[in-house]
């Protein structure tokens, strides 16, 4: 499953990634630690990380489950999907929030293919 292994360490490093992002417009936008509102330019950066982890802690454990019991280069594409989402996603939502909507849809879909997919599979082993 190396496929599956490579989409799993580009989310990681797509997720790390961000985090640096959010550092970076932290120091821009003068908004000091512990604090995450103050700026707007700032809280969108925030706000499409921590919305990058809520749907990460989803998408990680679907994509592997998925893999078990279907074609793991399949699932991975699917993975690929959910990666290039967020990348969308984040950059709608720096520029105006009201525009993340597609990377949204691009992310959450797999996720909730995967997780069905993976469902799918453990009840039919199950029988």
């Amino acid at each position: 499953m190396p496929w599956v292994d490579l989409v799993t360490l580009l989310a990681v490093f797509e997720f790390l990634g961000m985090a640096w992002l959010v550092g970076k417009a932290r120091v821009r936008h003068r908004v000091h630690a512990p604090a995450t509102t103050g700026n707007e330019h700032f809280e969108r950066w925030f706000r499409a990380q921590q919305n990058t982890l809520e749907t990460l802690i989803m998408f990680l454990p679907a994509l592997w489950i998925a893999a078990h019991y279907w074609p793991p280069g399949w699932m991975a594409l699917l993975g690929m999907v959910y990666v290039i989402g967020r990348v969308v996603y984040m950059i709608g939502y720096v520029r105006d929030p009201r525009t993340r909507g597609v990377g949204y849809y691009l992310s959450i879909v797999p996720v909730v293919v995967l997780a069905v997919l993976g469902l799918v599979g453990c009840v039919r082993d199950l029988l």
